[in-house]
């Protein structure tokens, strides 16, 4: 992998983590253009999604804060109940990684005609939640946490966006706009470091699979490029998801489908 294929491949994964476009569909679709076996570079992979989770962390750092200020009272309130929600999220993809990841890395190699075929799906959830009106609610319950981790543990299929998933089953639950970006970005913290944490077991146990072929200009690249391209998107998805404007990916999303399983 050349310094320019992970810049590339780095802006891909930190503007589609969190814009609902799917960050593994179109890494599987850019690695694909440039012949890379994705699943092969395990370490870049560990490492932009690292650089996507700091991102989050840079921009809704007074939330966190917020969080953890309230969560070391010791005491159930309004933040503790904010971080069991986070928990229970948590559940469904917890499940997928510890018995199903196996399947899912197979779903993985499966081509991209799978990931068209999700970036459908992708389009028609955000297209419903756009057109849905539920009666809003005032705060995330435990049972609308649960339900929005089942969408992000369906979303582990490439191309079924994570972010577009959560987000659009929230407002399809009747949530408010201002307080689900937040909650999706900050719910997938805690998966996306464990996966990486797994991975990077595989790598101290295997060094074969470290993919020794990328160069360390070409980590810290792929790194930066994540982490900026990061920070912009999730800033401007929160005002995207404030404004209501999530029609528009529903219909690029469709497109990129459709041309996906064309090329396939």
């Amino acid at each position: 992998m050349s310094w320019i294929e992970a810049l590339i491949l780095g802006i891909l994964q930190g503007l589609t983590e969190y814009l609902p476009v799917s960050s593994s569909g179109h890494l599987a679709i850019g690695s694909a253009l440039f012949g890379i076996e994705g699943e092969d570079n395990l370490t870049f992979t560990i490492v932009v999604h690292v650089a996507t989770v700091l991102s989050t962390l840079v921009i809704l750092w007074k939330e966190i804060n917020w969080i953890f200020r309230g969560l070391f009272k010791f005491q159930m309130n309004e933040e503790t109940r904010y971080v069991v929600n986070i928990i229970i999220s948590m559940i469904p993809i917890g499940i997928i990684g510890v018995f199903f990841k196996d399947y899912v890395e197979d779903i993985f190699g499966s081509g991209l005609l799978v990931v068209g075929c999700m970036l459908l799906i992708t389009a028609l959830l955000l297209t419903y939640s756009y057109y849905a009106k539920p009666r809003p609610k005032e705060k995330i319950s435990m049972k609308d946490a649960f339900i929005i981790g089942l969408a992000q543990a369906c979303a582990v299929l490439p191309g079924l966006s994570r972010s577009g998933s959560t987000i659009a089953t929230g407002l399809i639950l009747g949530n408010k706009k201002e307080s689900l970006a937040q909650f999706s970005f900050l719910m997938v913290i805690p998966p996306i470091l464990g996966e990486a944490l797994l991975d990077g077991m595989k790598i101290v146990k295997d060094a074969s699979m470290a993919g020794a072929e990328i160069s360390t200009l070409s980590l810290i690249v792929g790194f930066l490029a994540a982490f900026i391209s990061g920070c912009i998107a999730c800033k401007w998805m929160i005002n995207i998801v404030k404004k209501g404007k999530l029609i528009y990916f529903g219909i690029y999303c469709a497109i990129a489908g459709i041309l996906t399983i064309i090329l396939s």
